[in-house]
């Protein structure tokens, strides 16, 4: 799981203010290649000179003529990385600072944007949804489990020949499928089958960056070394497998979200991140091959979108009629961190399911620590107490020692004990590798305060637990207490194997990225959160189940927690819906899974957030925790075009041009189809963000436009829970449809006053407005934020 910290907004001029000066900067004494940096660069389909038989021949002659060498200008065709045709017109292409200058001017040519290196976000969950294969009704009978519907998974790869991809009992490839897979050394083209129906792999981005893979460490195929992305394409659409198990935890049956739907793979990530060049490239691909379903769980830093090749691919694969989900990013608690942000993408956060893996601390005094640990080798005894010691203790060297980062320990004074290291740097199971190569016999990881109470279960290569933060201070001061008398702190580690039904769940992922979004804070992300808390699902048979490079152990299934693994659910349960109403847009998708949410847990009150066990927001969980069956007949939905969508980045104050640049269409920001606020787009939820300058009396309104997908002659009532000192009303309160299909709008108005705040805080209040026929309940939630300029 990536544990980096929270995403900034970076603005273009000060993308090109900080790269552009270091190139030009550059020793004059080095040969143009050398200091050249990847650019991507958006072209004007339509204006390739009639000269050029192909674009591609265009771009290479555009690379001769900005060249600032003899040599350059010879080797022009070798220096396209991509060309892509499909969601995104133009070219990659390694370029000198002179260079990029010389493109941006030129004609035809709308954009340069510089290379951004992304991040992944690094079961029991389809029945903790309520998705079971025996049910005669429901999502899975109804849509056939997925089947003929193509979820494309943008990732590091996968492991083929795992039992969760076989093809037994499913029809050929549907007739529209039109990709391929893409044989290598170690990827004969005959492993794909009626399941993995294609696989293709994109590096050229990535070695352009960082020169020639080494492929002692990487495979040049889309075969995974890294397990990412077997894991998430097994959970969106893995068939059913029993038994399974990670080294014996979590036994039962495997199954994906839609487990007859065909895969196609597009490997982008490698050792050293995931390329914008590279991932455009999939996304290009993917859409031209034919695939229903676009999941990404990736990221890297908000910027506008029109500088995100992520949201540029995203928005051409939606017009496209493609559904694209995307993980939020692992920066939570904090807030400001969610990532993925463009309203034409699904944005999913992480929960909990109702069970875990508990491995508590029992200290020498009696007490006992909660903690969690998936480990499947010898136990320490539970009769036997070790000695304990902090890893940043007297007589370490302090910082990298409370880590327990690589070469930090003392085997003189580790050996045989068990240590308590500090979270952060290094992955969890690595610090257990340092402890084990010292000697210890044991590891507890302590949460730091910023990670608050939230736990991951993680294969361990020895003896270990990871417990929360203030559990963490509770065995320091034990351990302080402890040498103070004189007497040797001690302790054991002891593992009680699967709990199921664990109360409350769901509850919010400690490290699920939060709102505000911090590009458009009218538009509420995350979208919802799906299960993404220690998942079951398929692993390579080459990689370890801890990830550290010395573990040997092979295991067909393994347990990875991240929003990573939230974004596959929902992926699969976009092709169930898709399956289940072919006629349905990827907004329309999106409308009913967001509006048939929920926010309650196990115990029927508000879920909680696992970083402080303090009740949730809507900041963390958008419109709520997925609800499948719900889904699939919501009664409603809130419809989005690709022309709403540019009235939106007009809205937003976005140039004409920097909105083709994402759109590929003219827009006309002056006509009077765009009068408005972002706020009017047609989403799901509804936000309001006032800045208060004095003003006493604050308001906004929303215009909503609602199809009917349920039943004919139905009415719907609406019912207002206005958020806390803000007045909601909602014209008309009846909404009478004679016919499905038929849309109808409605206005809904909100009023609040000033606030106390201090300079540059704000306050976040939510309701809810919720439409209902009597059987089905229609909800969107009410957000308004109250600010206080600095």
């Amino acid at each position: 799981m990536n544990e980096s910290g929270p995403p900034m907004t970076i603005s273009p001029l000060s993308i090109f203010s900080l790269l552009i000066p270091f190139l030009l900067t550059a020793s004059s004494a080095l040969k143009p290649q050398q200091y050249r940096k990847t650019f991507i660069v958006r072209v004007q389909h339509d204006a390739k000179p009639s000269v050029y038989l192909t674009h591609s021949n265009w771009y290479e002659s555009t690379l001769r003529s900005v060249a600032t060498s003899s040599d350059s200008a010879v080797a022009a065709s070798g220096r396209v990385i991509h060309s892509y045709d499909n969601v995104f017109h133009g070219f990659a292409a390694e370029l000198s600072a002179i260079e990029v200058e010389k493109v941006r001017n030129l004609p035809g040519v709308m954009a340069v944007l510089p290379e951004q290196v992304r991040h992944l976000h690094t079961t029991r969950s389809p029945e903790f949804l309520g998705l079971k294969t025996g049910d005669s009704a429901g999502l899975l009978k109804e849509s056939d489990f997925g089947s003929d519907f193509v979820i494309g998974v943008i990732d590091t790869g996968i492991w083929p020949e795992r039992e969760s991809f076989n093809d037994r009992d499913l029809s050929p490839p549907p007739a529209k499928w039109k990709g391929e897979c893409v044989a290598a050394d170690n990827f004969p083209a005959d492993v794909c089958n009626r399941k993995l129906i294609g696989a293709r792999y994109f590096c050229a981005g990535y070695e352009a960056s960082n020169g020639k893979m080494n492929e002692t460490t990487e495979l040049r195929s889309p075969r995974d070394s890294d397990g990412h992305g077997t894991h998430t394409a097994s959970i969106a659409a893995g068939r059913y497998v029993f038994p399974a198990s990670t080294l014996g935890y979590a036994h039962g049956v495997a199954a994906g979200m839609a487990p007859k739907a065909r895969l196609a793979v597009y490997k982008v990530c490698w050792n050293a991140g995931c390329y914008d060049s590279d991932i455009l490239a999939a996304f290009d691909a993917a859409v031209a091959d034919g695939v229903d379903v676009i999941s990404l769980s990736v990221g890297g830093v908000v910027v506008p979108y029109y500088l995100d090749a992520i949201a540029i691919g995203a928005f051409s694969a939606s017009d496209a009629g493609v559904f694209v989900s995307a993980s939020a990013g692992n920066g939570g608690p904090g807030g400001l961190t969610v990532t993925n942000v463009a309203p034409w993408m699904t944005t999913v956060g992480a929960g909990t399911i109702d069970r875990d893996f508990p491995a508590n601390v029992k200290l020498g005094d009696g007490g006992e620590i909660s903690g969690v640990s998936i480990y499947g080798g010898p136990a320490l005894a539970h009769d036997k107490l070790y000695p304990l010691i902090y890893a940043g203790g007297e007589g370490s060297d302090g910082y990298s020692s409370s880590l327990c980062l690589d070469g930090s320990l003392d085997p003189n004074l580790v050996t045989g004990k068990i240590v308590l290291c500090d979270r952060g740097i290094n992955s969890r199971p690595a610090k257990g590798e340092v402890v084990k190569k010292a000697g210890g016999v044991g590891v507890i990881i302590a949460n730091g305060v910023f990670d608050g109470e939230g736990l991951v279960a993680d294969c361990h290569l020895l003896p270990a637990t990871a417990v929360g933060a203030a559990e963490g201070d509770e065995i320091r001061k034990y351990i302080q207490s402890a040498e103070k008398s004189n007497c040797p702190a001690e302790a054991t580690i002891i593992f009680h194997g699967t709990r199921l039904n664990v109360a409350p769940a769901p509850v919010v992922a400690a490290f699920s990225a939060r709102g505000p979004n911090s590009e458009t804070p009218e538009i509420l992300k995350p979208d919802l959160i799906a299960p993404g808390l220690n998942i079951l699902a398929a692993w390579p048979a080459n990689v370890g189940p801890s990830g550290v490079a010395s573990d040997e152990r092979s295991t067909e299934f393994n347990i990875l927690s991240g929003t990573s693994m939230a974004c596959p659910h929902v992926s699969g349960l976009a092709a169930l819906l898709k399956a289940a109403h072919p006629d349905w847009s990827p907004a329309a998708i999106k409308s009913a899974l967001m509006t048939t949410a929920y926010s309650h847990d196990s115990r029927g009150e508000t879920m909680l957030d696992e970083s402080t066990s303090n009740v949730s927001t809507v900041m963390d969980y958008g419109a709520g925790h997925v609800h499948p069956q719900k889904a699939m007949d919501p009664g409603l939905v809130y419809d989005i075009s690709s022309l709403d969508y540019v009235d939106f980045l007009c809205n937003s104050n976005y140039t004409v041009a920097n909105i083709r640049i994402i759109t590929r269409k003219a827009a006309d920001c002056a006509g009077a189809r765009h009068a408005g606020h972002i706020g009017n787009l047609n989403y799901p939820t509804l936000a309001a963000v006032f800045q208060q300058y004095g003003k006493r009396n604050l308001s906004a309104h929303f215009v909503r436009t609602v199809t009917n997908v349920g039943d004919s002659d139905s009415v719907y009532t609406v019912r207002i829970r206005p958020p806390v000192g803000v007045a909601v009303t909602v014209e008309p309160e009846r909404l009478v449809f004679r016919r499905v299909g038929q849309k109808l709008n409605f206005l809904v108005r909100v009023r609040t006053e000033t606030v106390e705040l201090s300079p540059g805080s704000s306050v976040v209040r939510s309701g809810s407005i919720m439409w209902s026929d009597g059987k089905r309940n229609v909800t969107s939630a009410v957000v308004v934020t109250l600010q206080q300029p600095l």
